[in-house]
C-alpha cells in the first residue's frame, strides 16, 4: 500500500504537508521543552483557524521566533511584535503574537520552578488512554485532564491555552494516543 493509499485520521495526498505531519509527528511523545513551547505556540494560533493553516505557516513562525528559543521570544518587545504583524509568514493577530510572548516568559517560570516544561505538562498525561473511536469526528475536543492542564497553565500565566487547545496539545504532543481504530497510526502511536 502506497503512502497515498494509507487510511489517515486526517490529511489527505493532496497535502503533502498535512500527510507528513500526521504520519511522522501528530501523537509522537514530545520531550522537548522547546518543540512543547513550538507546540503551545502553534495550537494557541490555530484557535479559530484550521490546523492546516497554521501548518503551512510553521516554517515562518520557526523563522520570526527563531525556531522557538523560548529565551529570545521571552524577550521580545513591542517593535519586535510590531514587526511580526507586518509580515505575512504568520498569523497576523496581535492577541496571538502577544501570547506567544507571553507564553515564553511564563514557560521561562515553569522551568525555573518545575526543572522542564517537559516535567510540568507530562503530569497531565494519560498513558493509558487508547482511543477506541473510529473516526476523529468521535472523539472529544477536551478532557478533565485538559481542563485541569489548562487551569494549571493559566495559573501560571499563559494564555490562548483553553481546556481544546490544551487537549490538541495533548493530542499533538502524544500525551494520548488519539489516532481513531481507522487510522493506521492507532497501533503505532
Amino acid at each position: 500500500m502506497s503512502a497515498d493509499e494509507l487510511n489517515r485520521c486526517f490529511g489527505a495526498a493532496d497535502d503533502p504537508l498535512m500527510c507528513q505531519y500526521h504520519d511522522l509527528e501528530w501523537g509522537v511523545p514530545v520531550h522537548d521543552d522547546r518543540h512543547l513551547f513550538e507546540l503551545i505556540c502553534l495550537e494557541g494560533a490555530q484557535a479559530g483557524l484550521s490546523w492546516r493553516t497554521v501548518l503551512h505557516r510553521r516554517e515562518g513562525y520557526r523563522l520570526l521566533f527563531h525556531n522557538f528559543d523560548i529565551t529570545r521570544v521571552a524577550a521580545f518587545d513591542e517593535d519586535d511584535i510590531e514587526r511580526l504583524l507586518l509580515g505575512k509568514r504568520i498569523i497576523r493577530n496581535r492577541a496571538k503574537v502577544n501570547s506567544a510572548v507571553r507564553n515564553a516568559r511564563a514557560t521561562r517560570a515553569i522551568i525555573e520552578e518545575f526543572g522542564s516544561l517537559d516535567k510540568f505538562l507530562w503530569q497531565f498525561a494519560d498513558p493509558a488512554r487508547v482511543t477506541t473511536a473510529a473516526v476523529l469526528d468521535d472523539l472529544p475536543t477536551e478532557t478533565d485532564l485538559a481542563r485541569a492542564m489548562s487551569k494549571a497553565l493559566k495559573a501560571h500565566g499563559f494564555n490562548f491555552v483553553g481546556p481544546t487547545i490544551c487537549y490538541a496539545l495533548m493530542q499533538s504532543a502524544g500525551l494520548v494516543n488519539d489516532h481513531p481504530t481507522s487510522c493506521f497510526r492507532h497501533s503505532q502511536a
